[in-house]
């Protein structure tokens, strides 16, 4: 199925006409074909989009930033007056706003929204997070221009899609309230030859036409009904009617002939950097040590996972696998408190311990004199503050007596430390709490790229303070 045909309407400069721009070319869309499913949404937060379309008083079932969030756009969709479909603007917006840290946000969710036809976008007079999502999901960006200063505001909308490796193909100029009263002496006669004129020496390309400046059309947003009518209905008799007709037509044979959508080009980056993901775990999956190093048990099977609560990577990333959290608790009481109890699941200070162990990341490594069978066992909390650090002796058997069988202690050094019985030079263990019912998760790309992160923070600072 071919994906929509994306319209993001953007100006840094405010009072262009954007939003009169979007909502009346969607009307117009769908007056030239009533089968063309036409959606219409805006960052901005004056609900002129809500005011125009919405029919009676029902009561909307989400918003924007339901849709941000992961809402499905079919849940969402409000159909409104004039055969027009929107997804109702939202106060909230910017509450979202530190959260997208992305470009594609939009273009993610657009993509793998089930919506057709032709999407317009009415955008804030600013490059914030919003309106460069939508310039980066657009098919067509429709900058309007009124004056010399919007003209150059342009300047910034092209920098940002050469800053972004794409290309400028889809940006298209539009002399919008354009004065016809107005006449020069000269090679450009009136406000629109000179803007385009600007506009093409500049390096510009424009659509055909442009948006009169009408007092009629301007009074379509006074009334005392305190709605927002459109050009189509009420102002038939402007030259504005025929300008927007004209536009409508253009964008719908550029939709009509484009071969490829941007959305379907998200789409299909998408799915190659799903297959990727995909094949980054199972390979990190398959090195894993099966079992837990500590008590031997079998964590990993061919198609399963037992529950396990903390994983454990060595820094060449050689080494990794699962720790059953009773016995990683165990080994941190036995070595650190010095506890020679056995743990107790219920014991206070063992929840105490599991509780900020969610916040915490732990470093083993050996001691720095080769000479000594010791290792330094530290905790630092998620900002990567050092919480602690413990010197622990490593001894191959707890006692003297007749204990055949190494220490748990020394079996897990031994497996993830250890060359040979001597200690790997500069290896050292990050092991991270983990969800117990989903421990696998720490291997998907964005989880493993966090501890490694972590990884290279903690030690950079173990090194600056030796």
């Amino acid at each position: 199925m071919l994906k929509p045909y994306v319209v993001t309407v953007s100006s840094e400069k405010g009072g262009v006409g954007k939003t009169t721009l979007a909502t009346n070319l969607a009307i117009y869309l769908k007056a030239l074909n009533e089968e063309l499913p036409v959606t219409l949404f805006s960052f901005d937060n004056h609900f002129s989009v809500d005011r125009m379309f919405r029919i009676g008083r029902t009561v909307k079932r989400g918003d924007m930033l339901d849709f941000l969030t992961g809402k499905p756009a079919e849940d969402l969709l409000e159909l409104g007056e004039y055969g027009v479909q929107f997804i109702p603007s939202s106060r909230k917006l910017d509450t979202l706003a530190p959260n997208i840290q992305r470009l594609d946000v939009l273009a993610r969710v657009l993509a793998a929204s089930s919506l057709q036809g032709i999407i317009i976008i009415d955008t804030r007079p600013t490059l914030d997070v919003f309106t460069r999502n939508a310039l980066f999901a657009a098919d067509r960006v429709i900058v309007p221009v009124k004056d010399t200063p919007s003209l150059e505001n342009c300047r910034n909308l092209y920098d940002f899609f050469e800053q972004q490796g794409l290309s400028k193909r889809p940006l298209r100029l539009l002399p919008c309230l354009i004065d016809s009263r107005v006449h020069y002496d000269g090679p450009f006669k009136n406000a629109y030859q000179l803007l385009k004129g600007y506009a093409i020496n500049r390096g510009y390309r424009c659509l055909e036409g442009f948006i009169a400046k009408s007092p009629k059309v301007e009074s379509l947003n006074t009334n005392p009904e305190g709605k927002i009518y459109p050009v189509l209905t009420h102002g038939r008799s402007t030259n504005v009617h025929v300008q927007f007709a004209h536009l409508a037509r253009q964008i719908f044979i550029s939709a009509k002939e484009e071969p490829q959508r941007r959305l379907q080009q998200v789409r299909q980056d998408m799915e190659q950097l799903e297959q990727k993901r995909n094949a980054n775990f199972l390979e990190r999956r398959n090195q894993l040590i099966p079992e837990c190093l500590i008590c031997g048990r079998r964590l990993i099977n061919h198609n399963s996972m037992e529950p396990a609560s903390y994983f454990y990577l060595s820094s060449d990333r050689k080494v990794a696998g699962f720790l059953d959290e009773a016995c990683f608790s165990a080994l941190v009481f036995r070595h650190c408190y010095h506890s020679q109890k056995k743990i107790n699941p219920t014991d206070p200070l063992v929840d105490l311990f599991r509780e900020s162990a969610l916040r915490s990341y732990f470093i083993l490594r050996h001691g720095e004199d080769d000479s000594r069978s010791d290792l330094l066992f530290y905790r630092f909390d998620e900002e990567g503050f050092e919480i602690s650090q413990k010197s622990i002796e490593l001894r191959k058997h707890e006692s003297r007596f007749l204990h055949k069988e190494p220490s748990a202690l020394y079996r897990f050094a031994y497996r993830t430390l250890f060359q040979d019985e001597k200690p790997a030079k500069n290896r050292f263990l990050i092991i991270r709490r983990i969800d117990n019912e989903f421990p696998e998760d720490i291997l998907l790309d964005e989880n493993y790229a966090c501890l490694n992160e972590a990884m290279h923070s903690i030690v950079n600072r173990i090194n600056n303070n030796l």
